[in-house]
């Protein structure tokens, strides 16, 4: 199984780089392999990129770059993809890594982000934050996470049937700080892993060697609740922040239902959202342009003044 993965991850690397534009804003100061979970971990550094525009602090948007939970160590891509028009918006951009489904199962990875937010928060005249805003943005698998970290803030052992999960988890020294962001906008992220083959045009892959499978730990067959419980969707209310959604109508690696069904999740829970289907994009390709990258950075300003 192990050989698999690392082929797998590195396929799904090897895409996800070539469909990014390669080019990055120029921050006016950075941090670098920053250890936010006290541990040495390479799966637990981040990244902090202030702008070029000069002040006290800065608000924040945290961007989780996607490998199908494959990666551990993938925290700079974001820079060359969504990170560079937070950056000429005036957001302080925290990039991090995550454990991957290599390191260990679900909920490791969203424990991981939980304690990115408490570590900025915790930090934040250390670094010029200002954490009276804090967005989330992620492709794909990060895309995912942005997701769960807004839907599940402050969920602790939620239980479905005999299964349950502890949301916020463990990591780090500042678990008396809170999870909470303010806006949060999914591309094109896996949201209900029950459903995550509807609207495919083609089955990618089986029951046995789909990523989830390896995040999960097992088939969905023998653990539905536990698909459940990893699963966006399951935690939304009318408590959770706005989103924004994007996802090409072509994109057959995460069907765009996918971001269908968050939507109208979320407009039925009554929370402000937003649902941009863009015609002919597929994973990436149609959607990393700069028309899409400042819907992203206008969605967040937006929130930010509404606040």
């Amino acid at each position: 199984m192990k050989t698999l993965i690392s082929k797998t991850t590195k396929i799904i690397t090897l895409v996800f780089l070539s469909q990014i534009n390669i080019y990055a804003q120029t921050p006016s100061k950075s941090w670098k392999d920053v250890d936010y979970a006290d541990d040495s971990m390479i799966y637990h550094r981040l990244d902090i990129y202030l702008p070029e525009i000069q002040k006290e602090k800065y608000p924040v948007v945290i961007a989780i770059y996607g490998s199908a939970w494959m990666a551990n160590n993938l925290k700079e891509s974001v820079m060359f993809s969504i990170g560079k028009s937070l950056l000429d918006a005036g957001f302080a951009v925290i990039s991090p890594n995550h454990r991957s489904s290599r390191d260990a199962l679900f909920p490791a990875q969203i424990h991981d982000i939980k304690a990115v937010i408490r570590f900025i928060r915790a930090n934040a005249a250390k670094y010029s934050l200002d954490t009276s805003f804090i967005g989330i943005t992620g492709f794909s698998s990060g895309g995912h996470l942005a997701s769960l970290a807004g839907t599940s803030w402050n969920v602790r052992q939620f239980k479905i049937g005999n299964t349950s999960a502890d949301m916020e988890g463990n990591v780090g020294i500042y678990l008396n700080y809170n999870t909470k962001v303010d806006a949060v906008v999914d591309w094109f992220g896996p949201i209900d892993l029950l459903n995550i083959d509807s609207c495919r045009t083609e089955k990618l892959f089986d029951e046995n060697n789909a990523p989830e499978v390896f995040l999960m730990g097992c088939p969905m067959s023998q653990n539905k609740d536990r698909y459940r419980l990893a699963s966006p969707i399951t935690y939304i209310d009318s408590n959770d922040p706005p989103f924004l959604i994007l996802h090409g109508d072509k994109d057959n690696l995460v069907p765009y239902c996918q971001s269908e069904l968050l939507y109208n999740a979320l407009k039925k829970a009554g929370v402000s959202s937003e649902y941009i289907l863009v015609p002919g994009a597929s994973h990436g390709p149609g959607l990393f342009d700069e028309k899409y990258y400042n819907m992203m950075k206008e969605f967040f300003l937006q929130k930010m003044k509404e606040k």
